[in-house]
């Protein structure tokens, strides 16, 4: 079968591997047909690491896909072959303490699809996954919107952890699909103003037609002054999405006394800073967020809800055998590129 590798870095080739076999009675045999190409993905891309992840070439790449079903083991009860369903990446043992207290997504033993030494990507005609990571599709939901239900998970569990229903005033900062997929999430309220920032214009525009009540760009205005305008009293809560210093410098000013801060982003370096006389004087919380937890279910109910997030987040689409110009054009955020897809269903 065909696999797209990463070989080097920022260099991807379209190889011929074996096509993977069901091992045990829960494996799903599936065929992707949607995968997104993600912000960590980015990061293997560029750098070829993300903090202690480090890759051996060639390594297998992607963890955002919808797929098909093809082949189903004995011991699968609610998937038949054609079945079309979302793919939940991370693959948890079930019997740790992290998996028996709630929490699979930090589970001691967890393989996650993409990831070095762990599990294959799903940039390839086929892959192999368990049952339970396999989430069925509304029947007219489309496969290339099933691919955004992983993005939207990561918002919605931000949104869960956060706990955000109490709080009225709350900031994005970073509006690409993991910030955008926190505004759907925290869905639209007349007491709640959400405030959204970004250094493209073309991504505030998607925020602006997805609910966002206030948008600005950090290379434009003065961010702090400006929304201080508005909000003389400052964020309750404020989303990092975008894994930049200077974010979390802005979101620092940005809160007001006793609220939050959802670290959502990935850095692009080990280790982050804080202002601590700030952070300290204002009693600030600090919450970090660990992928998704249990949240795509909920996932794909905001995706149902929101039929025009594919058509506003989803800009590119290519095929398998331009997945290097696909990672070239999100790495050098190119073209008005917000989510860039590539389909493996002809």
């Amino acid at each position: 079968m065909k696999s797209v590798l990463l070989t080097g870095t920022k260099k991807l080739e379209l190889r011929e591997v074996p096509k993977p076999e069901i091992l045990h009675g829960k494996d799903v045999l599936l065929r992707p047909a949607s995968v997104g190409v993600c912000g960590s993905d980015i990061h293997y891309f560029n750098e070829g690491r993300i903090g202690d992840q480090v890759i051996t070439f060639p390594f297998s790449i992607g963890h955002e896909c919808s797929a098909v079903v093809e082949k189903t083991g004995p011991e699968v009860k609610n998937l038949k072959p054609g079945d079309r369903v979302a793919v939940e990446p991370a693959i948890s043992c079930g019997k740790c303490d992290q998996c028996l207290s709630g929490r699979r997504h930090t589970c001691r033993s967890l393989r996650f699809m993409g990831a070095p030494g762990q599990y294959d990507g799903c940039l390839s005609e086929y892959v192999i996954m368990p049952e339970e990571n396999c989430f069925l599709l509304h029947g007219d939901m489309p496969l290339l919107t099933g691919a955004l239900v992983e993005p939207l998970s990561i918002g919605a569990y931000a949104v869960k952890l956060a706990g955000s229903e109490k709080y009225k005033n709350v900031a994005i900062l970073g509006s690409g699909p993991i910030g955008l997929s926190v505004l759907l999430a925290l869905g639209k309220s007349p007491e709640r103003k959400i405030f959204v920032t970004d250094k493209l214009n073309y991504r505030l525009e998607a925020a602006r037609s997805l609910g966002a009540y206030w948008t600005g760009n950090p290379d434009e205005k003065d961010i702090i002054k400006e929304v201080g305008r508005v909000e003389p009293l400052q964020m309750d809560l404020v989303f990092e999405c975008c894994g930049k210093q200077e974010a979390l410098d802005q979101a620092l000013d940005l809160l007001k006394p006793g609220a939050k801060l959802m670290i959502v982003g990935i850095p692009e370096t080990d280790i982050i800073h804080f202002d601590v006389s700030k952070l300290r004087r204002k009693e600030i919380t600090i919450q970090n967020v660990r992928r998704q937890n249990n949240s795509i279910p909920d996932a794909i109910r905001i995706a149902g809800e929101n039929p025009r997030a594919a058509e506003m987040m989803i800009t590119h689409v290519f095929n398998l055998e331009e997945a290097q110009k696909a990672f070239e054009t999100v790495a050098g955020y190119k073209d008005g590129v917000i989510k860039a897809m590539i389909k493996l269903d002809r």
